[in-house]
């Protein structure tokens, strides 16, 4: 025995998976999305690279600071020779390297620390680095400038005051 086929009367619909139109709109959803990820990356890798500028200038700031302390005879000589921009100092190709003395009664001299300085800021901070050192009353200055990145054309200050 055969069955009869029914047939309705209305259109027949068959559902049979996606349409073109849904795939298109899940890719450039999925395409916004990745978009938005990597500039994410790109801002997360300047902000790391600001951060890890400004820690550097505070800790050579530091660094400054504490030499001083540690010579205070010669602390005015700090104050007026240690300002000065990055192009004028030459970073030799191997680095910055402490002074070294030999003997008992030999020693690193002030001049001698405050080029190593200037060299190892120019060194971490890059041509466009500057320093702005003073000391009068007992009260001693650093202001470090320098530029996080060329196009954006507004240099940054990281600035300590201290009484020795």
């Amino acid at each position: 025995m055969t069955r009869p086929i029914r047939r309705s009367s209305g259109p027949r619909r068959s559902v049979a998976g996606f349409s073109l139109i849904e795939v298109l709109i899940a890719i450039l959803v999925l395409a916004l999305g990745l978009l938005g990820y990597a500039l994410l990356q790109t801002m997360n890798l300047r902000y790391t690279q600001s951060a890890n500028y400004r820690t550097v200038a505070t800790n050579l700031a530091h660094d400054l600071l504490d030499q001083m302390r540690a010579n205070r005879l010669s602390v005015e000589l700090y104050g007026s020779t240690s300002s000065f921009t990055a192009g004028s100092v030459t970073v030799p190709a191997g680095g910055c390297t402490r002074p070294t003395t030999t003997g008992p009664a030999s020693r690193v001299t002030a001049a001698q620390s405050i080029a190593r300085w200037k060299c190892s800021v120019a060194d971490a901070l890059g041509p466009g680095a500057a320093a702005n050192v003073s000391y009068a009353d007992g009260v001693a200055n650093v202001a470090i400038t320098w530029a996080e990145r060329v196009e954006s054309g507004s240099p940054t200050t990281f600035a300590v005051s201290t009484r020795l």
